[in-house]
């Protein structure tokens, strides 16, 4: 089996499956500017609170040395808000970085929705061999509720609708990334766009762990798998105030797989942002007890296949 690394460890066994990993950052500092790494830090605000910790240089050989127990074959880079006005400089970086590494081996770029020169951002993005889709995450509000207006850039706006039509194009999926009151818009979204391949990150980002905030979360998720063209990536479970808690993590790990179904999921690191709440080596652990219980072949396709397939990645 060829990885990234060149090698594999005996310990992943007895169940060995190859990873493609479906969701990570990398970022040079002094080759770009990351305005929420460098100059606008504000751990009271972030998801996950206070992340001094990666707010470094996060290059391949860091990604190899977190993960290097694991055979991991592929990975799937999601933009990582850099400077908008350097979203094409970040995706060419990402191309001189896969010919060095062999990795990454699909980019998810960045491109303004509501720009009104957003079909000419897309032409460019396309230059790059190595781009498969787009993330712009939409407008959202801080806290459950529904706006009296569609917010400027969200999910009602007609204007950045627009911009997200023209993914279909280019044959590029959307990686979306939204907390849960606003699944139910994702899914009106979804139908409204089947031709467009979705990727759910992280989710849907399920905070509230309470017995009854995990309800919600499985009904507006159910909403959002009724749709065939959308995906979940089971990614970043890391919550603000708590602990990493494996059997919770797996437990939510198993519900979505049982919404979605295991030919619509897919597994990714968030490395290095996950890094705040877990390590490499105990993320992987915590996800193979949560796929202890399925057909070796359900525990391929979440963990490579699935992700190859979506973002289309040469085997």
């Amino acid at each position: 089996m060829n990885t990234i690394h060149g090698q594999t460890d005996k310990r992943w066994t007895p169940q060995t499956v190859p990873i493609v990993d479906a969701h990570h950052h990398l970022w040079d500092l002094a080759a770009g500017h990351y305005p929420w790494l460098q100059d606008e830090y504000d751990a009271e605000h972030f998801f996950l609170g206070p992340y001094q910790g990666f707010c470094c240089d996060f290059m391949p050989p860091d990604y190899l040395r977190q993960s290097r127990h694991f055979p991991v074959v592929g990975t799937v880079h999601i933009e990582a808000e850099r400077d908008r006005s350097e979203q094409l400089d970040e995706t060419a970086w990402l191309q001189r970085i896969h010919e060095k590494y062999g990795f990454p081996n699909a980019v998810i770029a960045y491109a303004d929705f509501g720009a009104s020169d957003i079909e000419a951002r897309l032409e460019q993005q396309s230059a790059f061999p190595l781009v498969r889709g787009i993330r712009c995450k939409p407008a959202t509000l801080s806290a459950p509720g529904l706006p009296e207006k569609p917010l400027v850039g969200g999910m009602r706006d007609a204007r950045w609708l627009q911009g997200l039509s023209l993914l279909e194009k280019h044959g590029w999926s959307w990686d979306l990334r939204v907390p849960v009151w606003h699944l139910a818009e994702a899914a009106e979204v979804a139908r409204q766009f089947p031709g467009i391949p979705i990727a759910l990150n992280h989710s849907g980002l399920p905070w509230d762990r309470s017995k009854e905030g995990l309800a919600i979360w499985r009904k507006r998720l159910e909403r959002l798998a009724d749709n065939p063209n959308v995906m979940i990536k089971l990614s970043e479970f890391g919550i603000r105030d708590a602990d990493w808690n494996p059997v919770e993590v797996q437990d939510i790990v198993r519900q979505a797989i049982a919404i979605f179904g295991a030919s619509r999921c897919m597994f990714g690191s968030n490395f290095p942002v996950s890094s705040v709440k877990v390590d490499y080596d105990t993320l992987l652990e915590t996800f193979m007890a949560a796929l202890a219980h399925l057909p070796h072949g359900d525990i391929e396709a979440v963990m490579a296949s699935n992700a190859t397939r979506f973002y289309r990645i040469p085997t």
